[in-house]
């Protein structure tokens, strides 16, 4: 239960002829190669500005009013029970 035996990628190749014909398959391996290598360029890309520091040229999110720690607490109504 290895890999593809020769006879195997031969049945595969046949079948993908037999699908899409033989003057669509040249077509599609061009638009599949211009596709990986834009895929590429894109992982690339991301990867050299995941590396940049963003944190020194921007200045820190200031906080909003509920996560302040130095915001006054809310004032609490008297209790209608209490004498």
């Amino acid at each position: 239960m290895g890999g593809l035996q020769p006879w195997h990628w031969i049945i595969v190749i046949a079948v993908f002829v037999l699908l899409f014909g033989a003057k669509k398959l040249p077509d599609a391996a061009r638009s599949l190669g211009k596709s990986m290598r834009i895929f590429k360029s894109e992982i690339k890309e991301m990867q050299s500005d995941s590396g940049a520091s963003p944190a020194a040229d921007t200045p820190p999110a200031k906080p909003i009013a509920s996560e302040r720690v130095d915001a006054p607490a809310p004032e609490q109504s008297p209790d209608r029970h209490t004498a």
